[in-house]
């Protein structure tokens, strides 16, 4: 029997970028091609195998209108992952979606993020650049990736990505630790052995 692992993850950005078409190829692995905004927030459940284990992502879909901002702390605060997606056609959404970054750097708990550009299938209307986006999602220690809910593109491959590196970081916490433990005890052991050369 396989163990199993759930984690929350979140998803964040601006209204209209796709998140909940995101949601939805992902988790049934279907699209609508037109849905009224999300209004407060939807959550499911999807389960993977990687490594040897069972991930089971409970996956909340936030709304991206302004007037709900304020709400969305309460459901990415105990979230161990998160997705902040942008539309690669709206310079706007791009935008916006960095100060989702900072909002979640300054009150969220997450161990692994995804910075995801939408409407991959949309490439003629382009207006933000992959490289640009790439480098921003690099400076802040995020997955990036660019994704079509539409075609289904990529999104399999992000939650992938995502529960890999949750698996991992426990790992390399625990090295961390070693590390830092071995450290501490050379230290005080070096100490020692100076104040015995005083004497």
């Amino acid at each position: 029997m396989l163990n199993t692992e759930t984690f929350k993850l979140v998803l964040l950005g601006d209204s209209g970028v796709g998140k909940t078409s995101i949601f939805f190829r992902y988790i049934n692995n279907e699209f609508f091609g037109s849905q009224f905004p999300t209004i407060g927030v939807q959550n499911m459940e999807k389960t993977m195998k990687i490594s040897g284990k069972e991930i089971n992502f409970s996956i909340f879909d936030t709304a991206g209108q302004e007037r709900f901002w304020s709400i969305a702390p309460m459901y990415y605060r105990d979230a161990k992952a998160a997705i902040i997606v942008y539309d690669i056609t709206s310079q706007k959404s791009f935008e916006i979606s960095k100060r989702w970054v900072d909002e979640l750097k300054e009150k969220g708990n997450c161990k692994v993020t995804g910075f995801i550009g939408n409407k991959l299938d949309l490439e003629e209307m382009r207006s933000v650049k992959s490289q640009n986006a790439q480098n921003f999602a690099d400076e802040n220690g995020m997955i990036f990736m660019e994704v079509s809910a539409r075609s289904g593109e990529n999104i399999e491959k992000i939650f992938y990505q995502i529960a890999k590196q949750l698996l991992e970081k426990p790992k390399n916490q625990n090295e961390i630790q070693k590390r830092k433990k071995n450290t501490i005890e050379k230290v005080s052991l070096k100490k020692k052995k100076d104040k015995k050369k005083c004497c």
